[in-house]
């Protein structure tokens, strides 16, 4: 299973049908984001995606952690939101 890796700039819809994509066929998705606009954009896609899970009777809980990318040498601290059914 791939990380969803969102950017400040991504289209909130496809990031939320992605994250539904991935719990319904894997019953778990890695959601990551660098930075604060990509975090509201997780975020936001969050939301979208539970509303599209919750029509097919799944209820979801994210679960937030610190983790450090290695981007061209350079570690970053990201954000990790692991989503999974309740």
């Amino acid at each position: 299973m791939d990380v969803i890796k969102v950017k400040a700039n991504s289209r909130t819809a496809a990031v939320a049908g992605a994250i539904a994509g991935v719990v319904r066929e894997h019953k778990r998705a890695e959601v990551q984001a660098i930075g604060a606009g990509a975090v509201n954009q997780a975020i936001k896609a969050l939301v979208l995606a539970r509303g599209y899970l919750m029509e097919d009777g799944i209820s979801i809980v994210c679960i937030p952690e610190f983790v450090d990318v290695d981007i061209e040498g350079k570690i970053r601290t990201a954000i990790k939101l692991i989503v999974e059914p309740r």
